[in-house]
C-alpha cells in the first residue's frame, strides 16, 4: 500500500519515533528511481544496482537525523547514492561493458538498448550522473547541482558536452538526428 503522506511527515516520524513503517514508505517511494539511477551507472548490472540502492537506504536510515531539510529529501537521498557510487567506483576493478541493459521503454529494441548503454558508457562518471539525473530522473539543473555538489554552470557544461558525445556516437551508429 502506497503512502500518500508528504516526505516531511514520514521523515519526522522516522526521526522522532523511529517509525519503521514510515521509513518503509520512503523506501517504497524512492526505490525505483534509485535502482534506475544505479542501473545507468553500473552498465545495467541489476544485482549491483539493487545492492547499492539497499546500501543507500541503510545509510539514509542510520543518518536520517543529520538531514537538515535545507534541500529536498530526494536531493539528500541522491547525494548519499552518488557518494556511495563514487566510493564503489574507486574500489571496484574496471569491468567490461555489461550485457544487461537498464530497463528502458518497451518500444526500444534490444539492439537500441545496447547502443544507448554503449553511448552512456562513453561518458565520464560525472557526465553520466548529470545526464541520468537531468534526463532520466527529470531533475532540475539546480537539483542536479546540489546532488553532485557542483556549480550549475558546470552541470550545464556537462549536459552540453554529453549531448554532443551521445549525438556523435548515435549518428556514427546509424541513428538519425532531429
Amino acid at each position: 500500500m502506497r503512502s500518500k503522506a508528504p516526505d516531511s511527515l514520514l521523515i519526522s516520524r522516522v526521526m522522532l519515533l523511529d517509525d519503521r513503517k514510515a521509513f518503509a514508505a520512503l523506501v517504497e517511494r524512492y526505490q525505483g528511481a534509485l535502482r534506475r539511477f544505479f542501473l545507468h551507472h553500473t552498465g545495467g548490472d541489476a544485482m549491483l544496482a539493487d545492492d547499492l540502492a539497499q546500501e543507500t537506504f541503510l545509510k539514509c536510515y542510520y543518518g536520517i537525523r543529520q538531514y537538515k531539510g535545507l534541500a529536498g529529501f530526494s536531493t539528500w537521498l541522491y547525494r548519499i547514492a552518488y557518494n556511495l557510487f563514487l566510493d564503489y567506483a574507486r574500489t571496484a576493478k574496471p569491468a567490461a561493458p555489461a550485457e544487461a541493459i537498464p530497463e528502458a521503454a518497451a518500444s526500444v529494441s534490444t539492439d537500441e538498448r545496447m547502443d544507448i548503454a554503449a553511448a552512456l558508457a562513453l561518458l565520464s562518471t560525472q557526465e553520466r550522473a548529470v545526464v541520468s539525473l537531468f534526463y532520466i530522473e527529470d531533475r532540475t539543473v539546480e537539483d542536479v547541482a546540489r546532488i553532485l555538489s557542483m556549480p550549475q554552470g558546470t552541470v550545464k557544461s556537462h549536459l552540453a558536452r554529453s549531448r554532443c558525445k551521445l549525438a556523435d556516437f548515435l549518428k556514427k551508429n546509424g541513428y538519425e538526428t532531429k
